[in-house]
């Protein structure tokens, strides 16, 4: 038996749970994602690092950008990224783009799994367990905030605002509890079908 065939994603079991969301809530898990956090100020190594990975670091406090090949980078701090991506190869290429500068990666992958949440009552679901303004005019698409989601610490991504479209990061061992208050949190959207008034 191999360690492919052991893995197992965390929110697995609730797939079928979350099926039934839609389409007043669509929730799809995007497991075992590459993460490494990184920790860099050299302004030389930053644009080595955006041009290695395809995309500029985002400059901007709590936004992200986003590159070819999926590649997410989230502001968490004055020298801290989180750089998201499916290349198994990531780290070594953000390894050697740093070079000797000074800083720091660190391979944070198991740490969190990624929930993407779209449909037209998203936005309602996400405001019964979050106080972050979620309005299109304030979070725009490319915000990133660290902030609590049922009590739950998460990274919240704003994919596209215009089509109510984010990315939640919640930690492996809170994914259970989280997978379930998201069920709670939207079923009594289901009758209406994602209607809005």
């Amino acid at each position: 038996m191999t360690v492919e065939t052991l893995r197992r994603s965390p929110l697995a079991e609730q797939a079928t749970r979350f099926a039934s969301l839609s389409p007043a809530l669509r929730v799809a898990e995007e497991p075992f994602l590459t993460q490494l956090t990184v920790r860099v100020r050299d302004d030389a190594a930053i644009a080595r690092l955006g041009a290695a990975l395809g995309v500029a670091l985002p400059v901007t406090p709590c936004t992200f950008t986003r590159g070819p090949g999926a590649v997410e980078i989230c502001w968490l701090g004055p020298d801290e990224y989180l750089v998201l991506g499916t290349r198994p190869e990531l780290e070594d290429v953000v390894r050697s783009a740093l070079g000797d500068a000074p800083g720091a990666v660190a391979d944070v992958s198991g740490q969190r799994t990624l929930v993407t949440l779209s449909g037209p009552r998203v936005r309602d679901v996400l405001a019964h367990g979050c106080s972050v303004d979620l309005h299109p005019n304030v979070a725009v698409t490319g915000t990133c905030v660290q902030t609590l989601l049922a009590r739950t610490g998460i990274v919240l991504l704003v994919r596209d605002a215009a089509r109510d479209e984010f990315a939640v990061l919640v930690r492996s061992s809170f994914a259970a509890y989280f997978g379930a208050w998201l069920i709670d949190a939207a079923i009594e959207y289901v009758p209406f079908s994602g209607d809005q008034e």
